[in-house]
Protein backbone atom coordinates (compact mmCIF):
# COMPACT_ATOMS: atom_id res chain seq x y z
CA UNK A 1 0.00 0.00 0.00
CA UNK A 2 1.03 3.69 -0.57
CA UNK A 3 1.65 6.20 2.17
CA UNK A 4 2.22 9.79 1.89
CA UNK A 5 3.48 12.11 4.32
CA UNK A 6 2.96 15.76 3.72
CA UNK A 7 4.74 18.66 4.89
CA UNK A 8 3.96 22.53 5.23
CA UNK A 9 7.83 24.48 5.91
CA UNK A 10 8.82 27.18 6.70
CA UNK A 11 11.83 28.81 8.68
CA UNK A 12 13.21 32.17 9.46
CA UNK A 13 10.02 33.52 9.73
CA UNK A 14 11.20 36.14 12.37
CA UNK A 15 7.54 37.51 13.71
CA UNK A 16 6.69 38.63 10.44
CA UNK A 17 2.83 37.65 10.38
CA UNK A 18 0.97 40.48 8.24
CA UNK A 19 2.11 41.70 5.17
CA UNK A 20 4.31 44.39 6.11
CA UNK A 21 8.13 45.24 6.47
CA UNK A 22 7.17 48.25 9.17
CA UNK A 23 9.66 50.26 7.52
CA UNK A 24 5.90 51.72 6.08
CA UNK A 25 2.31 50.94 5.45
CA UNK A 26 2.78 49.30 2.33
CA UNK A 27 1.18 45.83 2.09
CA UNK A 28 3.99 43.75 0.45
CA UNK A 29 4.23 39.77 -0.46
CA UNK A 30 5.12 38.08 2.83
CA UNK A 31 4.18 37.24 6.57
CA UNK A 32 2.27 34.32 7.78
CA UNK A 33 -1.15 35.31 6.91
CA UNK A 34 -0.65 35.53 3.57
CA UNK A 35 -0.47 32.48 3.17
CA UNK A 36 -1.18 30.20 6.17
CA UNK A 37 -4.82 29.96 5.83
CA UNK A 38 -3.48 27.35 2.51
CA UNK A 39 -1.98 25.01 5.38
CA UNK A 40 -4.72 22.21 5.07
CA UNK A 41 -4.46 19.56 7.80
CA UNK A 42 -5.02 16.37 8.27
CA UNK A 43 -3.94 12.84 10.05
CA UNK A 44 -0.86 12.32 7.26
CA UNK A 45 0.05 16.10 7.05
CA UNK A 46 2.72 17.76 9.21
CA UNK A 47 3.22 21.21 9.41
CA UNK A 48 6.66 22.79 10.53
CA UNK A 49 8.86 25.50 11.37
CA UNK A 50 12.85 25.52 11.21
CA UNK A 51 13.30 28.23 13.93
CA UNK A 52 14.01 32.23 14.12
CA UNK A 53 10.40 33.19 14.85
CA UNK A 54 10.74 35.59 18.68
CA UNK A 55 12.99 38.01 16.75
CA UNK A 56 13.44 40.23 13.82
CA UNK A 57 10.00 42.92 13.05
CA UNK A 58 8.22 45.28 15.12
CA UNK A 59 5.95 43.08 15.98
CA UNK A 60 8.67 40.64 17.68
CA UNK A 61 10.28 43.89 19.50
CA UNK A 62 7.13 45.15 21.03
CA UNK A 63 5.70 41.57 21.99
CA UNK A 64 9.40 41.39 23.91
CA UNK A 65 10.23 45.24 25.22
CA UNK A 66 6.05 46.45 25.22
CA UNK A 67 4.19 43.12 26.14
CA UNK A 68 6.89 41.21 27.98
CA UNK A 69 5.70 37.92 26.24
CA UNK A 70 5.25 35.77 23.61
CA UNK A 71 2.02 34.87 24.28
CA UNK A 72 1.02 36.74 20.82
CA UNK A 73 3.67 34.94 19.31
CA UNK A 74 2.86 31.75 20.40
CA UNK A 75 -1.04 31.91 19.76
CA UNK A 76 -0.40 32.62 16.29
CA UNK A 77 1.71 29.42 15.51
CA UNK A 78 -0.96 27.72 17.20
CA UNK A 79 -3.92 28.82 15.27
CA UNK A 80 -1.60 28.41 11.80
CA UNK A 81 -1.62 24.28 13.54
CA UNK A 82 2.34 23.80 13.64
CA UNK A 83 3.22 20.59 14.71
CA UNK A 84 6.59 20.48 15.14
CA UNK A 85 9.54 22.85 15.35
CA UNK A 86 12.93 23.83 16.09
CA UNK A 87 15.02 26.78 17.51
CA UNK A 88 16.65 29.04 15.48
CA UNK A 89 19.86 31.04 17.07
CA UNK A 90 17.93 34.17 17.54
CA UNK A 91 15.22 32.19 19.89
CA UNK A 92 18.02 32.69 22.23
CA UNK A 93 17.96 36.22 21.56
CA UNK A 94 15.99 37.20 24.80
CA UNK A 95 17.26 34.50 27.37
CA UNK A 96 15.71 31.21 28.48
CA UNK A 97 12.65 32.51 30.45
CA UNK A 98 11.19 34.06 27.51
CA UNK A 99 12.27 31.02 25.34
CA UNK A 100 10.65 28.56 28.07
CA UNK A 101 7.75 30.02 28.07
CA UNK A 102 6.96 29.98 24.12
CA UNK A 103 7.30 26.64 23.97
CA UNK A 104 5.48 25.75 27.46
CA UNK A 105 2.68 27.69 25.47
CA UNK A 106 3.32 25.96 22.18
CA UNK A 107 0.99 22.91 20.97
CA UNK A 108 3.14 21.52 18.98
CA UNK A 109 6.84 20.17 19.88
CA UNK A 110 9.87 21.50 20.36
CA UNK A 111 12.69 19.05 18.45
CA UNK A 112 16.11 20.33 19.03
CA UNK A 113 18.59 17.42 19.72
CA UNK A 114 21.62 19.91 20.46
CA UNK A 115 20.12 21.40 23.15
CA UNK A 116 21.37 20.10 26.02
CA UNK A 117 21.05 20.65 30.07
CA UNK A 118 23.37 20.91 32.92
CA UNK A 119 23.66 16.71 32.60
CA UNK A 120 24.10 16.58 29.03
CA UNK A 121 20.58 15.11 28.66
CA UNK A 122 18.46 16.50 25.27
CA UNK A 123 16.29 19.29 26.41
CA UNK A 124 13.93 18.68 23.33
CA UNK A 125 14.89 14.97 22.19
CA UNK A 126 13.68 13.51 18.77
CA UNK A 127 10.25 12.26 18.84
CA UNK A 128 8.56 9.82 16.36
CA UNK A 129 5.45 10.53 14.88
CA UNK A 130 3.13 7.96 13.47
CA UNK A 131 0.35 8.81 10.67
CA UNK A 132 -3.03 8.02 10.14
CA UNK A 133 -1.89 5.40 7.20
CA UNK A 134 0.77 4.07 9.58
CA UNK A 135 4.08 5.82 8.72
CA UNK A 136 6.36 6.41 11.87
CA UNK A 137 8.06 9.32 10.96
CA UNK A 138 11.34 10.26 13.27
CA UNK A 139 11.56 13.87 13.52
CA UNK A 140 14.85 15.47 14.60
CA UNK A 141 15.98 18.86 15.41
CA UNK A 142 19.24 20.65 15.49
CA UNK A 143 20.63 24.46 15.91
CA UNK A 144 24.24 25.80 14.08
CA UNK A 145 26.10 26.12 17.56
CA UNK A 146 27.58 29.32 16.30
CA UNK A 147 24.74 30.38 18.94
CA UNK A 148 27.61 30.12 21.47
CA UNK A 149 29.90 32.71 19.23
CA UNK A 150 27.17 34.85 19.38
CA UNK A 151 24.92 34.69 22.25
CA UNK A 152 25.51 36.39 25.19
CA UNK A 153 26.12 33.44 28.03
CA UNK A 154 23.49 35.11 29.99
CA UNK A 155 21.04 34.23 27.67
CA UNK A 156 22.42 30.14 27.58
CA UNK A 157 21.96 29.67 31.71
CA UNK A 158 21.48 26.17 32.20
CA UNK A 159 21.93 24.85 28.85
CA UNK A 160 24.56 24.07 26.25
CA UNK A 161 24.35 23.92 22.59
CA UNK A 162 26.30 20.62 21.43
CA UNK A 163 27.79 20.02 18.09
CA UNK A 164 24.64 19.51 15.45
CA UNK A 165 26.53 17.34 13.65
CA UNK A 166 26.68 14.92 15.95
CA UNK A 167 23.52 15.23 18.01
CA UNK A 168 21.70 14.76 14.42
CA UNK A 169 24.11 11.37 13.96
CA UNK A 170 23.38 10.20 17.21
CA UNK A 171 19.39 10.76 17.00
CA UNK A 172 19.61 9.02 13.54
CA UNK A 173 21.32 6.02 14.38
CA UNK A 174 18.51 5.20 17.63
CA UNK A 175 15.96 6.02 14.58
CA UNK A 176 16.59 3.82 11.71
CA UNK A 177 15.40 0.69 13.03
CA UNK A 178 12.41 2.21 14.85
CA UNK A 179 10.45 4.46 11.60
CA UNK A 180 9.76 4.26 7.65
CA UNK A 181 11.17 8.13 7.10
CA UNK A 182 13.88 9.85 8.98
CA UNK A 183 13.44 13.76 8.80
CA UNK A 184 15.66 16.56 10.44
CA UNK A 185 14.91 19.81 10.91
CA UNK A 186 18.30 22.22 10.67
CA UNK A 187 18.23 26.01 11.80
CA UNK A 188 21.26 25.87 9.68
CA UNK A 189 22.42 26.11 5.82
CA UNK A 190 24.70 24.58 3.03
CA UNK A 191 28.28 25.12 3.35
CA UNK A 192 28.58 24.39 -0.20
CA UNK A 193 27.57 24.44 -3.20
CA UNK A 194 24.91 21.85 -3.99
CA UNK A 195 26.21 21.06 -7.63
CA UNK A 196 29.52 20.92 -7.87
CA UNK A 197 29.91 20.30 -3.94
CA UNK A 198 32.62 23.31 -4.02
CA UNK A 199 33.32 24.69 -0.21
CA UNK A 200 32.24 27.53 -0.09
CA UNK A 201 32.51 28.64 3.65
CA UNK A 202 35.86 28.28 6.00
CA UNK A 203 33.53 27.70 9.52
CA UNK A 204 31.15 24.99 10.45
CA UNK A 205 28.53 28.07 10.80
CA UNK A 206 26.77 25.74 8.39
CA UNK A 207 27.16 22.19 8.05
CA UNK A 208 23.68 21.07 5.64
CA UNK A 209 26.02 19.59 3.27
CA UNK A 210 27.86 17.61 5.17
CA UNK A 211 24.82 16.11 6.64
CA UNK A 212 23.55 15.09 3.59
CA UNK A 213 26.91 13.48 2.38
CA UNK A 214 27.85 11.48 5.85
CA UNK A 215 24.33 10.46 7.04
CA UNK A 216 21.38 9.41 5.58
CA UNK A 217 18.26 11.09 6.93
CA UNK A 218 15.44 10.55 4.27
CA UNK A 219 14.25 14.80 4.58
CA UNK A 220 16.25 17.79 5.40
CA UNK A 221 14.75 20.80 6.07
CA UNK A 222 16.84 23.54 6.42
CA UNK A 223 16.83 26.98 7.54
CA UNK A 224 18.59 30.19 8.68
CA UNK A 225 20.85 31.40 5.60
CA UNK A 226 17.56 33.39 3.90
CA UNK A 227 17.83 31.85 1.01
CA UNK A 228 15.52 29.91 -1.68
CA UNK A 229 16.48 26.40 -1.86
CA UNK A 230 14.26 24.52 -4.73
CA UNK A 231 13.26 20.47 -3.69
CA UNK A 232 16.28 18.36 -4.61
CA UNK A 233 18.28 15.44 -3.55
CA UNK A 234 21.91 16.01 -2.17
CA UNK A 235 23.70 12.71 -1.81
CA UNK A 236 20.53 10.50 -1.72
CA UNK A 237 18.94 13.27 0.82
CA UNK A 238 15.86 15.67 -0.53
CA UNK A 239 16.59 19.47 0.52
CA UNK A 240 14.27 22.42 0.68
CA UNK A 241 14.96 25.87 2.34
CA UNK A 242 12.84 28.97 2.24
CA UNK A 243 13.21 32.53 2.25
CA UNK A 244 12.84 34.36 5.17
CA UNK A 245 10.14 36.68 6.99
CA UNK A 246 7.48 34.16 5.36
CA UNK A 247 8.19 35.54 1.93
CA UNK A 248 7.65 31.54 0.82
CA UNK A 249 7.09 27.98 2.18
CA UNK A 250 7.58 24.73 0.76
CA UNK A 251 5.42 22.05 0.52
CA UNK A 252 6.30 18.79 0.50
CA UNK A 253 4.49 14.98 -0.52
CA UNK A 254 7.05 11.84 0.54
CA UNK A 255 5.76 8.59 -0.47
CA UNK A 256 6.40 5.69 0.49
CA UNK A 257 6.06 3.01 -2.41
CA UNK A 258 7.42 -0.57 -2.58
CA UNK A 259 10.15 0.40 -4.17
CA UNK A 260 11.02 3.49 -1.76
CA UNK A 261 10.63 6.73 -0.93
CA UNK A 262 10.06 9.31 -3.42
CA UNK A 263 9.49 13.06 -2.13
CA UNK A 264 8.76 15.58 -4.44
CA UNK A 265 8.35 19.58 -3.52
CA UNK A 266 6.63 22.76 -5.00
CA UNK A 267 7.75 26.31 -3.56
CA UNK A 268 4.76 28.34 -2.66
CA UNK A 269 5.45 31.73 -2.62
CA UNK A 270 3.64 34.85 -0.49
CA UNK A 271 0.43 36.87 -1.58
CA UNK A 272 0.04 39.73 0.56
CA UNK A 273 -3.64 40.39 -0.64
CA UNK A 274 -4.10 36.96 0.80
CA UNK A 275 -3.79 37.83 4.20
CA UNK A 276 -7.19 38.37 4.81
CA UNK A 277 -9.72 36.62 7.12
CA UNK A 278 -9.76 35.50 10.70
CA UNK A 279 -6.43 35.24 11.63
CA UNK A 280 -5.81 38.85 10.27
CA UNK A 281 -8.96 39.49 12.47
CA UNK A 282 -8.40 38.31 15.28
CA UNK A 283 -4.63 39.67 15.84
CA UNK A 284 -5.81 42.85 14.08
CA UNK A 285 -6.30 45.10 17.94
CA UNK A 286 -2.29 43.35 18.43
CA UNK A 287 -1.25 44.89 15.08
CA UNK A 288 -3.02 47.95 15.32
CA UNK A 289 -1.07 48.45 19.03
CA UNK A 290 2.11 47.94 17.18
CA UNK A 291 1.73 50.39 14.52
CA UNK A 292 0.26 53.37 16.99
CA UNK A 293 3.32 52.42 18.85
CA UNK A 294 6.08 52.85 15.66
CA UNK A 295 4.22 55.82 14.37
CA UNK A 296 5.25 57.98 17.96
CA UNK A 297 7.43 60.68 16.63
CA UNK A 298 10.31 60.89 19.32
CA UNK A 299 12.89 63.48 17.53
CA UNK A 300 13.64 65.76 14.89
CA UNK A 301 17.01 65.43 12.27
CA UNK A 302 18.45 68.55 10.17
CA UNK A 303 17.50 66.14 7.03
CA UNK A 304 16.70 62.58 6.13
CA UNK A 305 19.01 60.06 5.83
CA UNK A 306 17.89 57.43 3.44
CA UNK A 307 20.07 54.42 2.28
CA UNK A 308 22.01 54.25 -1.25
CA UNK A 309 22.94 51.42 -3.07
CA UNK A 310 24.89 48.84 -1.26
CA UNK A 311 28.23 48.86 -2.63
CA UNK A 312 28.15 53.16 -3.41
CA UNK A 313 27.41 53.66 0.48
CA UNK A 314 29.85 51.48 1.65
CA UNK A 315 32.48 53.04 -0.60
CA UNK A 316 31.67 56.44 -0.58
CA UNK A 317 30.25 56.17 3.34
CA UNK A 318 26.84 56.30 4.60
CA UNK A 319 25.01 59.21 6.68
CA UNK A 320 23.30 56.27 8.14
CA UNK A 321 26.31 54.52 9.77
CA UNK A 322 27.75 57.35 10.75
CA UNK A 323 24.45 58.37 12.48
CA UNK A 324 24.69 55.00 14.63
CA UNK A 325 28.57 55.35 15.00
CA UNK A 326 27.92 58.56 16.52
CA UNK A 327 25.37 57.22 19.08
CA UNK A 328 27.80 54.84 20.03
CA UNK A 329 30.27 57.14 20.67
CA UNK A 330 28.02 59.20 22.80
CA UNK A 331 27.63 56.45 25.04
CA UNK A 332 30.17 54.67 25.08
CA UNK A 333 33.30 57.58 25.49
CA UNK A 334 35.22 55.05 22.95
CA UNK A 335 37.97 56.66 20.66
CA UNK A 336 36.77 54.46 17.47
CA UNK A 337 33.29 52.83 16.28
CA UNK A 338 32.37 50.61 13.81
CA UNK A 339 28.91 49.39 12.76
CA UNK A 340 27.20 47.15 10.11
CA UNK A 341 24.24 47.82 8.83
CA UNK A 342 21.29 45.63 8.14
CA UNK A 343 20.70 43.75 4.51
CA UNK A 344 17.51 46.08 4.14
CA UNK A 345 17.21 49.17 6.22
CA UNK A 346 14.96 52.16 6.15
CA UNK A 347 16.82 55.18 7.50
CA UNK A 348 15.70 57.90 8.85
CA UNK A 349 13.21 60.16 7.82
CA UNK A 350 13.86 64.36 9.35
CA UNK A 351 10.77 63.67 11.80
CA UNK A 352 12.03 60.75 13.07
CA UNK A 353 9.93 57.43 14.72
CA UNK A 354 10.07 54.57 16.03
CA UNK A 355 9.75 53.05 13.21
CA UNK A 356 12.48 54.37 11.35
CA UNK A 357 14.54 53.01 13.93
CA UNK A 358 13.11 49.78 14.52
CA UNK A 359 13.33 49.02 10.49
CA UNK A 360 17.06 50.83 10.62
CA UNK A 361 18.34 48.69 13.20
CA UNK A 362 16.33 45.58 13.65
CA UNK A 363 19.33 43.17 15.67
CA UNK A 364 19.02 42.97 19.38
CA UNK A 365 22.48 43.96 20.01
CA UNK A 366 23.80 45.10 22.85
CA UNK A 367 27.22 47.44 22.82
CA UNK A 368 31.00 45.97 23.85
CA UNK A 369 34.36 48.19 24.40
CA UNK A 370 37.59 47.03 23.81
CA UNK A 371 40.86 47.65 23.05
CA UNK A 372 42.71 47.56 19.93
CA UNK A 373 46.09 48.13 18.78
CA UNK A 374 46.72 50.09 15.48
CA UNK A 375 47.82 46.49 13.73
CA UNK A 376 44.45 44.84 14.94
CA UNK A 377 42.80 47.77 13.29
CA UNK A 378 44.12 47.57 10.21
CA UNK A 379 43.28 43.66 10.10
CA UNK A 380 39.12 44.68 10.58
CA UNK A 381 39.72 47.01 8.68
CA UNK A 382 40.91 44.60 5.71
CA UNK A 383 38.35 42.26 6.27
CA UNK A 384 35.66 45.15 5.14
CA UNK A 385 37.02 46.32 2.35
CA UNK A 386 36.91 42.85 1.15
CA UNK A 387 33.34 44.00 1.07
CA UNK A 388 34.56 45.28 -2.92
CA UNK A 389 35.20 44.06 -6.31
CA UNK A 390 36.11 45.92 -9.58
CA UNK A 391 34.09 44.92 -12.63
CA UNK A 392 36.24 43.87 -15.82
CA UNK A 393 34.43 47.56 -17.17
CA UNK A 394 36.05 49.13 -13.91
CA UNK A 395 32.96 49.64 -11.97
CA UNK A 396 32.92 48.96 -8.13
CA UNK A 397 30.39 46.28 -6.83
CA UNK A 398 29.79 43.92 -4.01
CA UNK A 399 32.29 40.80 -3.73
CA UNK A 400 30.46 37.39 -4.29
CA UNK A 401 31.51 36.14 -1.22
CA UNK A 402 29.82 38.74 0.63
CA UNK A 403 26.22 37.66 -1.46
CA UNK A 404 26.74 33.76 -2.22
CA UNK A 405 25.83 31.51 -0.56
CA UNK A 406 23.83 34.14 1.87
CA UNK A 407 23.95 37.75 1.58
CA UNK A 408 26.00 39.42 4.21
CA UNK A 409 25.71 42.95 3.72
CA UNK A 410 25.88 42.93 7.48
CA UNK A 411 29.29 42.01 7.25
CA UNK A 412 30.54 45.21 5.95
CA UNK A 413 31.52 47.74 8.71
CA UNK A 414 31.64 51.36 8.75
CA UNK A 415 34.43 53.17 10.96
CA UNK A 416 34.44 56.42 12.90
CA UNK A 417 37.26 58.26 14.79
CA UNK A 418 40.06 57.33 12.38
CA UNK A 419 40.68 58.53 8.62
CA UNK A 420 41.39 55.78 6.30
CA UNK A 421 40.91 55.57 2.27
CA UNK A 422 40.06 52.32 0.79
CA UNK A 423 41.34 51.10 -2.82
CA UNK A 424 39.01 48.42 -3.47
CA UNK A 425 41.60 47.71 -6.70
CA UNK A 426 44.27 46.65 -4.52
CA UNK A 427 44.92 43.10 -3.85
CA UNK A 428 42.46 41.54 -0.37
CA UNK A 429 44.75 42.54 2.92
CA UNK A 430 45.87 45.52 1.28
CA UNK A 431 43.41 48.04 0.32
CA UNK A 432 43.38 50.07 3.25
CA UNK A 433 45.60 53.35 2.69
CA UNK A 434 46.38 56.49 4.79
CA UNK A 435 45.38 55.28 8.34
CA UNK A 436 45.31 58.28 10.76
CA UNK A 437 44.21 59.25 14.05
CA UNK A 438 43.83 62.57 14.85
CA UNK A 439 46.46 63.43 12.08
CA UNK A 440 48.98 60.84 12.77
CA UNK A 441 49.71 57.91 10.96
CA UNK A 442 48.42 54.74 12.86
CA UNK A 443 50.94 52.36 13.95
CA UNK A 444 51.12 48.51 14.37
CA UNK A 445 51.73 49.08 18.35
CA UNK A 446 48.99 52.43 18.49
CA UNK A 447 46.39 51.48 21.13
CA UNK A 448 43.07 52.38 21.10
CA UNK A 449 39.16 51.72 22.75
CA UNK A 450 36.90 50.75 19.96
CA UNK A 451 32.81 50.63 20.53
CA UNK A 452 31.30 47.90 18.46
CA UNK A 453 28.60 45.14 18.99
CA UNK A 454 28.54 42.35 20.90
CA UNK A 455 27.79 40.78 17.63
CA UNK A 456 30.88 41.55 15.74
CA UNK A 457 33.07 41.53 19.19
CA UNK A 458 32.54 37.33 18.96
CA UNK A 459 34.49 37.30 15.63
CA UNK A 460 31.97 36.85 13.12
CA UNK A 461 31.46 37.54 9.93
CA UNK A 462 35.04 37.34 9.04
CA UNK A 463 36.26 39.40 12.19
CA UNK A 464 37.97 36.66 14.34
CA UNK A 465 40.13 39.59 15.25
CA UNK A 466 38.40 41.01 17.90
CA UNK A 467 38.36 37.56 20.14
CA UNK A 468 42.24 38.57 21.07
CA UNK A 469 40.98 42.31 22.33
CA UNK A 470 40.57 43.21 25.68
CA UNK A 471 37.54 43.92 26.79
CA UNK A 472 37.50 46.99 28.68
CA UNK A 473 33.57 47.58 29.53
CA UNK A 474 29.99 46.27 28.17
CA UNK A 475 26.94 48.47 27.76
CA UNK A 476 24.24 45.86 28.52
CA UNK A 477 21.42 47.88 26.66
CA UNK A 478 20.11 47.27 23.40
CA UNK A 479 21.42 49.20 20.93
CA UNK A 480 17.24 50.26 19.64
CA UNK A 481 17.15 51.67 23.37
CA UNK A 482 20.49 53.55 23.47
CA UNK A 483 19.16 55.04 19.75
CA UNK A 484 15.85 55.87 21.23
CA UNK A 485 17.39 57.69 24.59
CA UNK A 486 19.85 59.74 22.66
CA UNK A 487 16.90 61.20 20.83
CA UNK A 488 15.82 61.95 24.43
CA UNK A 489 18.72 63.79 25.42
CA UNK A 490 18.89 65.26 22.01
CA UNK A 491 15.67 66.06 20.22
CA UNK A 492 17.15 68.32 17.43
CA UNK A 493 20.04 66.28 16.06
CA UNK A 494 21.72 68.41 13.67
CA UNK A 495 23.49 65.82 10.79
Amino acid sequence: MEQTLKIYFTSDVHGYFYPTTYGDLKRKDLGLFSFARDFKKDENTLVIDGGDILQGSAFAYYCRQKSGSPQAIVDIMNDCGYDYYTLGNHDFNYGMDYQNAYIEAHHGACVCQNVVDEAGRACHPYVIHTLGNGLRVGIVGIVTDYVNVWERKENLAGICITDPFEAAKEALLHLKKEVDITLCIYHGGFECDLKTGERLQKTTENVGYRICKELDFDILLTGHQHMSVDGQYVHGTYVVQPLENAKEYHYLEAERTKDGLVVRSEKRVADGANAVGALCEKYAAEEERVQSWLDQPIGHLSRALLPGEKAEMALHGSPIADFLNRIQLHFSGAQLSAVGLANEIAGFRSEVSVRDIIATYPYPNTLIVCRISGKQLKQVMERSAEYFAVATDGTVQVAESFLVPKVEHYNYDYYMGAAYEIDPAAPVGNRIKNLTYQGKTVTETDSFTLCLNNYRYSGAGGYEVYTECELVREINTEMVELILEYFKENPYVEV
